[in-house]
């Protein structure tokens, strides 16, 4: 997908230019990828370490919640650093971090007794990690392109995380069919090339920094949330939601396709896998139509994506103990709403500030992300005594969520004017007066 830098100077090597902005955008493209792969991976093994660990349903969810909530904290003062020292600086001992946290859980699991408690201890150490990371990604992204490209960078952006959670099942189930903790290796093996990369590759645009003291930046922040905080705080709340939802489903989905259906690893991170294709696949769609018609569009691609999980969630407790086909069909509608949505409210939330205040902007933003992953699978464990009253509390969240998305988000206070193309601002011609010569003509 072809993406438009930020130009400064000559337009001289335009085309050589071009190729390595491409080229940094795809290593951008990695981070999320493999960020997701922080709790995706896992979801499919969950059966397999509660009975190894020999622990409750709710124990093993807190797995995938204690990488999350640290991440969660974490997001917010990396981001607000990140727009003062750079974010490369902050992303590669991330992404360090984040390995070695993978690594340290692995090896708990492989020596040790009794491995809940140090496992926990190095998910902890991960999720700091991976604090500084994705969100991160997203800022370089918004430093870089401008205009209606910049939807399509953070479209693709969402489709490698919705990529990663389609690959992680797979791979978590491949590789714990090995040896059950496995899959917390691959953590350090991908995250450290990766860090290189970003090390030495990634170079940001001139100026984005925030400059001058602390005080200066945090009245920029509290000017730019006076203004816009209703639209921001709305789309904080969409991102949470459909993540939350999403995660909660897909740990609940990994259990019952395990108890109650029997079925092996590798079938159930394939199972798993179909509806987050659709979130990718849909992700992907929904950055490349958000470069036509993003100031128009955006919030109704929201509500309706919204709307569809809603109409997901009221179903799927109707199908998800009886008929696996059905259940995934309903799935892939949640999936389809869930990659409508993240695009959209990235691209606003990216575009709601100037780069000298987006790192913290869209780290905000990422930590309520966290959240609504950390706490999807614990809660959603109640689904198993009371799947009913879980999945149609879901789908009032879904509902509420588009009804506020409707009547608070405003598309045009989040995007700035050169980022718009739905056409409401017809260009201005210039009526110069006529030159004497030129009047001598005419007449």
């Amino acid at each position: 997908m072809a993406v438009t830098h930020k130009h400064s100077g000559s337009s001289s090597g335009s085309g050589s230019d071009q190729d390595s902005h491409a080229m940094k955008l795809w290593i951008l493209c990695t981070v999320p990828f493999i960020m997701v792969l922080g709790n995706s991976m896992l979801i499919p093994v969950l059966p397999k370490m509660m009975g190894v660990m020999h622990l409750s349903l709710f124990q093993v969810g807190l797995v995938i919640t204690i990488f999350s909530i640290p991440a969660g904290v974490i997001i917010p003062f990396a981001g607000a650093l990140s727009d003062r020292v750079g974010r490369r600086v902050i992303m590669t001992p991330s992404l360090l971090l984040y390995g070695l946290g993978g690594l340290g859980a692995g090896f708990s699991a492989w020596l040790l007794p009794h491995p809940y408690p140090w496992l926990m201890a190095a998910r902890l150490l991960q999720g700091i990690g991976a604090g500084g990371t994705y969100q991160l990604a997203m800022a370089v992204a918004g430093d870089m392109f401008e205009s209606k490209k910049r939807a399509s960078a953070l479209g693709l952006l969402e489709a490698a995380n919705g990529l990663g959670k389609v690959v992680s099942p797979i791979a978590g189930s491949a590789l714990a069919l090995i040896v059950w903790f496995l899959p917390f290796f691959a953590y350090g093996v991908l995250s450290f090339p990766v860090a290189a990369l970003i090390w030495f590759i990634i170079r940001e645009p001139r100026n984005t920094r925030a400059q001058g003291g602390m005080n200066r930046y945090w009245q920029g922040l509290k000017h730019t949330f006076a203004a816009k905080g209703r639209s921001i705080l709305t789309t904080f709340l969409g991102g949470a939601a459909v993540l939350f939802i999403l995660f909660g489903t897909l740990s609940y989905l990994a259990d019952i396709l395990e108890k109650d259906f029997h079925y092996g690893e590798i079938l159930r991170g394939m199972l798993i896998a179909i509806p987050v294709m659709a979130s990718a696949v849909t992700s992907y769609i929904s950055g490349t139509v958000l470069q036509k018609k993003i100031a128009s569009w955006a919030r109704r691609i929201v509500v309706a994506g919204l709307a569809l999980i809603a109409l997901a969630m009221a179903l799927e407790p109707i199908f998800v103990t009886s008929n696996v086909v059905w259940a995934l069909l309903v799935l892939v509608f949640q999936g389809i709403g869930t990659g409508s949505v993240l695009p959209s409210i990235n691209t606003m939330v990216t575009s709601a500030t100037t780069s000298k205040e987006r790192g913290v902007v869209t780290s905000l933003y990422g930590s309520v992300r966290f959240f609504g992953v950390a706490m999807g699978p614990p809660l959603f464990s109640m689904a198993m005594t009371h799947r009913y009253l879980v999945f149609w509390a879901a789908a009032a969240l879904a509902m509420l969520t588009a009804l506020l998305s409707w009547f608070l988000i405003d598309e045009k206070r989040m995007l700035p004017k050169k980022i718009r193309s739905d056409g409401a601002e017809p260009q201005r011609v210039r009526h110069t007066k006529p030159s004497p010569k030129s009047r001598e003509k005419l007449s």
